[in-house]
């Protein structure tokens, strides 16, 4: 153990001195196991959130924990993953960028022997075993989810034809393909909706305003419904709605997913008509699992949190805090 943290600040001092703009983090215990995070980024409330449980989980289960930030670069993600195998941790974890282009960097953990845990996303590989378990969401339950709440609100409110807009997140990323299959594999189906247009906002707040922004401009009051994929691209977009002139959650049916405070707050307020929960704490059961492949035990290969919808037809006074 004392080599390989001997080790670890070699690499953050070459990290520093080559003007490498990932931030490497090692936080040490007293354990022997070692798990390699690689985060993808930082770019909302949640993704921070996701980070923190990733750190506190560490502490709790007494495992050491090397973390790197992608910074929303594949490239970055894939030299982390490398560094990890280069430093020969017990286990790696990391949240893919995207759902493609991994194989190669996968095939060197496998024939290092390092187990591979996936966090929050899929990839897209005829090999599936290059990674041994998923944490994360049903993004496909998500969708769904989303589709059977609008389902709701036309009827109640007599409706027979709704047009809708949708700010997806990032291209090829496991939850903007799963929660755009689920939400259309219902509304596609049913007379009364009508999607306008699909444009990516990337995930992030300053793209989400831009996109809704483009659809106002583009369709102006024609727009019934706007479906985001998470919500920061939401809070993006509400701020454009108000600047257009335009009521969020009655002009406009919001629809999130997520389930950061802020946007459940705003259900309150009349301005989000639903929040589908996607929860960031997969900490825990990443570090449970971790353990348990060091201790020669099997894990689930799918393992995905239990989440909620809030929506306006529900009494959320006693919601406890979200913590992200």
């Amino acid at each position: 153990m004392k080599n390989r943290k001997l080790i670890a600040y070699l690499m953050i001092a070459l990290c520093i001195f080559s003007g490498c703009s990932s931030k490497t983090v090692v936080e040490e215990t007293s354990s022997n196991l070692l798990l390699g995070f690689s985060q993808l980024g930082s770019e909302s409330s949640w993704r921070i959130g996701n980070t923190a449980s990733m750190e506190s989980a560490a502490k709790r289960h007494n495992i050491s924990l090397m973390m790197e930030n992608a910074y929303q670069k594949q490239e970055k993600q894939i030299d982390s993953i490398r560094s990890f195998i280069a430093y020969q941790v017990d286990v790696i974890a990391f949240c893919p960028i995207v759902e493609d282009g991994w194989d190669n960097v996968l095939t060197e953990a496998k024939n290092a022997g390092i187990p591979v845990i996936l966090v929050d996303r899929l990839i897209n590989t005829s090999d599936e075993s290059l990674y041994t378990a998923y944490v994360g969401a049903d993004f496909y339950q998500e969708g769904v989810s989303a589709a059977d709440f609008l389902v709701r609100k036309a009827k109640d409110l007599g409706k027979e034809h709704l047009l809708i807009v949708e700010i997806a997140g990032t291209v090829d990323a496991t939850p903007t393909l799963q929660r755009y299959d689920g939400f259309h594999d219902i509304i596609d189906n049913d007379d009364t909706f009508q999607m306008l247009e699909t444009i990516s906002g990337d995930f992030l707040r300053s793209k989400g305003e831009e996109c809704m922004k483009y659809l106002l401009n583009k369709y102006g009051d024609d727009i019934d419904v706007m479906y985001s994929h998470n919500d920061s691209m939401t809070l993006g977009a509400i701020d454009a709605i108000e600047a257009w002139g335009a009521k969020p959650g009655k002009d406009i049916i919001i629809i999130t997913v997520d389930g950061e405070q802020a946007t459940v707050d705003l259900i309150s307020e009349g301005k989000i008509n639903c929040v589908i929960e996607c929860t960031p704490m997969l900490g825990d059961i990443v570090m449970e699992h971790a353990k348990k492949l060091m201790a020669g035990e099997e894990v689930p290969r799918i393992t995905s949190p239990q989440e909620e919808t809030f929506s306006e037809y529900d009494d959320l006074r006693q919601l406890p805090p979200r913590g992200y």
